[in-house]
């Protein structure tokens, strides 16, 4: 049975715990978390592909205090297909860039501008991914060998790391279910957590056999990384 995904990823928040830094864009094994993820999406075929953040060369670096304060106002760029290819080699036809509106205000209302960024497609299943995760590609391959086994009723499927935490953003949603969700929500998700949008959805909770739940949120987890990842 062929399915058909689509993703949308991650890649716009404060990383306040770690000085405001372009967090996606710190480096595993010489790729950036940012592009490790579009490369894991990439290779289930997933099409179309949004990412919600700016795009690497847009990125205001941390030193630019009074920038980045200003750019917090700024109007959200509309969304734009890039066709061009990263610095670590990953191609990027056929992803998308989009920033919430306002930038900032959440990771519900970036899940929600990207499924409206999308439009209408006829894909089965969304990947759900942060762009913090140091192994995308062990959480996509998870997911995507675990859909087969998943109840009809069941509208999506999530990682649970070695702490028993469900990681919302390590998932792989039914596509109607999560637009129907996305479109439920009052003021666009704005200011609200991910689980405001999917607490009415039936979700599996797969256990993660490997490290792809696995997520960077201070300096501390980072240099852990690099020991492991030199």
């Amino acid at each position: 049975m062929v399915v058909r995904f689509g993703a949308v990823l991650l890649a716009g928040g404060r990383a306040s715990r770690m000085g405001g830094i372009d967090k996606p864009g710190l480096l595993v094994d010489g790729v950036s978390m940012r592009d490790r993820a579009i490369a894991a999406v990439v290779s289930v075929g997933a099409d179309p592909i949004v990412v919600v953040g700016p795009e690497p060369d847009a990125v205001v670096p941390p030193a630019d205090a009074d920038a980045s304060q200003d750019a917090e106002h700024e109007p959200a760029a509309a969304a734009t297909a890039s066709d061009t290819t990263s610095a670590s080699g990953t191609a990027r036809a056929a992803v998308r860039w989009v920033r919430e509106d306002p930038p900032f205000s959440g990771p519900a209302a970036a899940i929600v501008t990207g499924l409206e960024v999308r439009g209408a497609d006829a894909t089965e299943w969304t990947f759900l991914l942060a762009c913090d995760l140091p192994h995308p590609d062990v959480a996509v391959a998870r997911l995507a060998a675990g859909i087969p086994a998943l109840p009809p009723e069941t509208d999506g499927a999530c990682l649970v790391d070695e702490t028993g935490r469900a990681q919302w953003l390590t998932g792989v949603y039914r596509t109607p279910a999560l637009v129907s969700a996305a479109s439920a929500l009052p003021d666009g998700g704005r200011d609200q957590p991910v689980r405001a949008l999917l607490a009415g959805l039936s979700v599996e909770l797969i256990h993660d056999s490997g490290d792809g739940a696995q997520d960077v949120d201070t300096w501390d987890d980072y240099e852990q990384l690099t020991k492991e990842h030199p």
